[in-house]
C-alpha cells in the first residue's frame, strides 16, 4: 500500500489504501519504513533533495488499522513502541527537508506522521484531532506533545475529552501546522513550494533542521543555540553551495545549488 517515486530531486511517498482511509497496520508501517530508507539512500547518492508524504483518496491517514485487532490480546506496546515510534523517529531524522500534504482525516498515527514531518500543508477542510474518547483509548503517536506545545493544556484536554475535530484551516490559525489551502489547490500549491526547496541549499536546510530539533527536544536557550548556529555555519562554509551563494550574490545572479556536502 506504500508507493515511492523519485523524480526531479523529490522522493514522493504515497499511502495508497484509500478504501480504508490509509489506516496503517504493522505490515504497512514496515513498508513505509523501507520507503524512507530507500529515499534516504537517494539523498546519499544525490538523487533526492526533498521528500513529500501524501495519502491517496479522501483522507491522509485515519490512524491505526484496527479492523482485525482483538482487544483481548492487542499488543499495544509492540505496535506503538515497536513499530510506530521507531518509524516516526526515522522520519523526523530524514537527511533532507520533508513535507506532508494533508487532506481529509489526519488522526492517531496519521497525526504522528504529520508531527514527524518538517513542514505540513493542510487542506482547509482536513479533519484533525483526537477521536479516541469513542474507543476508550488515549491519543498516541506524539499527539499530546503537539497539542500541549502549540495549543496549551486546557485546549488539549478539551479536544481529547470531547473528541472534537478541528479543520485544517483552524489548525493553521492555532499554530499546529504551517499553511492551509483550498482542498482542490493543496497538491498544486504544495508541489510548487516543495519544488523550490528541492532546488535549494539542501545542506543548509538540514543544518537548520538540526538546530530547530535541538531547541524543540532539549529546550536549548538563546546563547547555546547561537553557539550551535556558529558551528553549523562553519561546517557549511566548506560546502560548494556556500561558495555558490556568495559568488552568485557578488555577481548579481540567481544561485544554482546542488545540495552536496
Amino acid at each position: 500500500m506504500i508507493e515511492l517515486i523519485i523524480a526531479e530531486s523529490i522522493a514522493r511517498i504515497t499511502l495508497n489504501a484509500p478504501q480504508k482511509m490509509n489506516s496503517l497496520n504493522v505490515a504497512a508501517l514496515e513498508e513505509l519504513s523501507v520507503a524512507y530508507d530507500k529515499a534516504a539512500a537517494g539523498v546519499a547518492d544525490g538523487s533526492v533533495r526533498a521528500l513529500v508524504l501524501t495519502g491517496a483518496g479522501r483522507g491522509f491517514c485515519a490512524g491505526r488499522d484496527i479492523s482485525a485487532v482483538n482487544p483481548a490480546d492487542d499488543d499495544v506496546i509492540g505496535y506503538l513502541g515497536g513499530a510506530v515510534q521507531p518509524l516516526l523517529e526515522k522520519m523526523s531524522n530524514f537527511p533532507a527537508p520533508t513535507f506532508a500534504l494533508v487532506q481529509g482525516a489526519c488522526l492517531g498515527v496519521g497525526l504522528g506522521l504529520a508531527i514527524a514531518t518538517d513542514v505540513v500543508y493542510v487542506a482547509d477542510n482536513a479533519k484533525i484531532g483526537s477521536p479516541f474518547a469513542n474507543l476508550g483509548a488515549t491519543l498516541d503517536s506524539g499527539g499530546h506533545w503537539l497539542f500541549t506545545e502549540r495549543l496549551g493544556a486546557h485546549r488539549t484536554l478539551d479536544m481529547i475529552y470531547t473528541a472534537e475535530l478541528i479543520s485544517g484551516a483552524e489548525a493553521v490559525r492555532s499554530g499546529l501546522f504551517s499553511r492551509s489551502f483550498p482542498a482542490e489547490e493543496l497538491v498544486e500549491r504544495g508541489e510548487e513550494m516543495i519544488s523550490k526547496v528541492a532546488l535549494g541549499a539542501t545542506q543548509a536546510f538540514v543544518e537548520s533542521k538540526h538546530l530547530v530539533q535541538e531547541i524543540r527536544d532539549h529546550r536549548v536557550g538563546l546563547w547555546a543555540s547561537m553557539n550551535n548556529e556558529n558551528r553549523a555555519q562553519a561546517a557549511l562554509s566548506d560546502t560548494p553551495d556556500y561558495a555558490e551563494g556568495f559568488k552568485s550574490f557578488q555577481e548579481k545572479r540567481p544561485p544554482v545549488f546542488f545540495g552536496r556536502k
